[in-house]
């Protein structure tokens, strides 16, 4: 199965059905995000990967003046991206399907490309980042989250391992899903990919936070086997899941630690093409 069937199969579906649980899950790093993206009030942005349009709908409400658009290979979650979005409140975000890797944008059609953990998942990389480079006006910029290589004492990636183990899916990482996952998790790999595509002031900067999983131990373990559809769970491995999670729970939810870089990149200047030939008193300027 590839990602995109992954994300067009019970995964998309499943994400579509809970966006409020996985929008909750990163919303802790939503603030970085935002703040390396530096969206003007009049800036046209493209988000990629922008699943049930949480993120799409952030960057809106910050470019009251300009307009936004999600793309995302997943029709079920843009379904639920459309559904979410009061066109009267916000006029201005339009959706569309496809893979931003060959998908045919506006050339130079954009000011700022943001995307909130949505490209890792390119089959081909530099591809994918020299498309959205096109799609971006000279000195455009882009910003987005990608994890961080997981510790094997993390406690995300420690606990959510315990809890596959409990489940007999010791092996689920192994997916294409999961090896996407990871696939920008070395910062000098992200440094060489966006270099190869045009950008420059490459920037990755980690940034550890929280991830909320659930309100209490018992609402996050229904919701870690609900993502297997028509698995049965005995009584005793549901208790000891929920022993496993007994130590995160808080007052604001099951709360794991995680960590992520949060990668910010421009495109160069290039000198606008002149309107007026030089001998003529024509002069060319640069964009930004």
């Amino acid at each position: 199965m590839t990602v995109t069937d992954a994300w067009n199969g019970q995964l998309g579906r499943h994400w579509a059905d809970h966006p409020d649980r996985y929008n909750a899950m990163v919303a802790r790093f939503d603030e970085p995000l935002f703040d390396a993206a530096a969206i003007g009030t009049e800036d046209r942005v493209v988000d990629i990967g922008c699943g049930s349009g949480f993120s799409t709908r952030i960057a809106a409400r910050r470019a009251p003046r300009g307009r936004v658009t999600g793309v995302d290979v997943s029709v079920p979650l843009l379904e639920r991206a459309r559904a979410r979005t009061d066109a009267g409140e916000f006029p201005s975000v339009s959706y569309q399907l496809g893979d931003a890797q060959v998908h045919p944008f506006e050339p130079a059609g954009y000011d700022v490309a943001i995307s909130r953990g949505g490209v890792m998942f390119f089959a081909d990389h530099i591809a994918a980042f020299t498309n959205i480079a096109r799609a971006l006006r000279p000195g455009g910029r882009l910003a987005f989250i990608c994890p961080q290589p997981p510790s094997p004492d993390g406690e995300e990636r420690k606990a959510l391992g315990l809890l596959a183990s409990l489940l007999g899916q010791e092996h689920a990482i192994e997916n294409a899903v999961a090896v996407a996952m990871a696939s920008l998790s070395d910062p000098e790999r992200v440094r060489k990919v966006l270099g190869a595509a045009g950008f420059e002031e490459v920037s990755v900067v980690p940034v550890t936070a929280t991830t909320c999983w659930g309100r209490d131990a018992a609402d996050a373990v229904d919701f870690f086997i609900s993502r297997t559809p028509g698995l049965t769970v005995s009584d005793a491995t549901r208790a000891s899941m929920m022993d496993t999670l007994l130590p995160y729970e808080t007052a604001e939810g099951v709360l794991l630690s995680a960590g992520v870089w949060v990668v910010g990149a421009r495109l160069p200047l290039r000198p606008a093409v002149c309107q007026e030939p030089a001998e003529a008193g024509g002069r060319c300027s640069y964009h930004r």
